[in-house]
């Protein structure tokens, strides 16, 4: 069998701990395709993929297309003379970029394939209030996380972990589930399984503000799922409104209560020390909050300093 020559595609973190166990276990990785540079943040100052960065640290030839069939770019890839590509977190690739290497194109994708095909299955696994999540590797076909799966690994969601802590782990065992997909091509000893499509399959749509948005009239265990499922980024907000103040603020950490009482829904409940919002069967008390224009805090460093009249509500 000769010698794997591997392209890999991928943009975030997430991504750089999957290339990183690539080289560490010594595979050939011949070049690197990342997102374009983008400008970021209030300055608008251009800035590198986790990719990118991780990629000019080792010395990797690296390409940055704008568009996957320009065909630049196609003889470019074409020139790194790969047997193999892997693709992390990336983007959907036209049918001449992924049937380009002899071995063909495989994908590692942060959940147990067909659940939560997507862009964001660690955030919706989460908020959905799965018990148990995990990797699986396929190999790419004309449709987005639909091919033949080679392998999958499975782990337990801790019921308090939030997604930045989940996506770790699921790094950690991403990268593992990669070798072992590696080793299998290596050897030539792959065989794939088709994914069955059912009704029950949940998808891991792309995060956007609306969805992203707390509903309090929710019960307290979906609004505690939805704010760890979205910490540390990109977070859950809602509007705070007192009086004739109103905050847009971003809630990362809070913990749910299950009591019976009389308040309005998103009534704010505060002390010096603790901020609890009604809600239907109980109280979520607010851990860590961000307000416009300051860092995130815990709560003690919020009431230090703001002080929430009875007619507070959250919506």
């Amino acid at each position: 069998m000769e010698k794997l020559r591997i392209v890999f595609m991928g943009t975030p973190e997430f991504a750089v701990g999957i290339l990183d166990t690539i080289l560490q276990n010594k595979y050939q990785v011949v070049g690197v395709i990342t997102a374009a540079d983008k400008p970021a943040g209030r300055g608008q100052k251009i800035k590198y993929s986790a990719v990118k960065e991780y990629a000019l640290q080792n010395n990797l030839p690296l390409l940055q297309p704008v568009n996957l069939k320009d065909e630049t770019f196609l003889s470019a890839l074409k020139a790194w003379n790969a047997n193999l590509q892997i693709v992390v977190a990336f983007r959907m690739l036209p049918e001449v970029v992924w049937k380009m290497p002899a071995f063909g194109t495989f994908n590692l994708h942060a959940s147990l394939l067909p659940k939560y095909r997507g862009a964001a299955p660690i955030n919706w696994a989460i908020i959905n209030d799965e018990t148990k999540t995990g990797v699986t590797t396929f190999f790419i076909d004309d449709k987005i996380d639909t091919g033949a799966m080679i392998l999958s690994s499975e782990i337990t969601i801790n019921p308090l972990e939030n997604a930045g802590e989940l996506h770790d782990r699921l790094m950690h065992l991403g990268s593992g589930t990669v070798i072992a997909t590696l080793d299998l091509i290596q050897k030539g000893n792959v065989t794939t399984h088709l994914q069955n499509d059912n009704s029950e399959l949940k998808t891991a749509f792309k995060l956007n503000k609306e969805n992203c948005k707390i509903d309090w009239t929710k019960s307290g265990k979906a609004i505690h799922n939805h704010i760890r499922g979205l910490s540390p980024y990109p977070a859950a907000w809602c509007f705070i409104k007192d009086k004739n103040q109103e905050w847009i603020v971003k809630i990362y950490e809070c913990k749910f209560t299950v009591e019976s009482h009389n308040n309005p829904i998103g009534m704010i409940i505060s002390s010096k020390k603790e901020m609890k919002i009604a809600v239907q069967n109980g109280y979520i008390t607010v851990l860590s909050i961000q307000f416009p224009g300051k860092k995130r805090m815990n709560i003690t460093e919020l009431l230090n300093g703001t002080t929430f009249t009875e007619h507070a509500i959250a919506v």
